[in-house]
């Protein structure tokens, strides 16, 4: 959930403009989907020896597809499909999208190509490789987090959007 606060001196920086988002803090919702995700990312690695990167899923499934693109067919569809059961048995879930589509856009192709040139993506480096200690993995993840908090300030303190 976002709460947007229209104080400019919130921001604490000469550029900020009329607004500031603050994340709310969810530790029993957070680790319950990080428990879901260790358990699907172990099934999937006990069972078919794979590792659950949803860039190396996704690839399996474009055209010219992969011999065992079952699995993966089978992954997608309960990633899509768990939140849609969730809401049908009534639960709820709260989201925001604080910018624009253009500039959603914008991240998505800036996340691909990173996605690209990193050889994959945060849950095949961050919560795979992390696990068996790959130093790929590793170098990876740190990379992703300081490039994750580097663009947190310079978007929400530095430009203010």
């Amino acid at each position: 959930m976002y709460r947007a606060w229209r104080n400019a001196a919130a921001c604490r920086t000469p550029f900020a403009r009329d607004s500031f988002m603050e994340t709310e803090f969810t530790p029993w919702m957070s680790l319950a989907g990080g428990i879901l995700i260790g358990i699907a990312s172990t099934l999937l690695m006990a069972m078919n020896g794979r590792i659950a990167g949803m860039t190396g899923i996704l690839a399996g499934i474009v055209p010219p597809f992969s011999s065992d693109w079952a699995w993966r067919m089978a992954f997608l569809a309960g990633a899509i499909l768990s939140p849609v059961l969730f809401l049908a048995a009534g639960g709820e879930i709260a989201y925001a999208v604080p910018v624009s589509l253009p500039l959603l856009v914008f991240g998505g192709v800036i996340v691909g190509v990173g996605v690209y040139y990193g050889a994959g993506c945060t849950s095949g480096h961050g919560v795979c490789g992390m696990a068996r200690l790959s130093p790929r993995s590793i170098a990876a993840t740190v990379t992703f987090m300081m490039a994750a908090g580097l663009t947190v300030y310079l978007v929400r303190h530095v430009a203010g959007i």
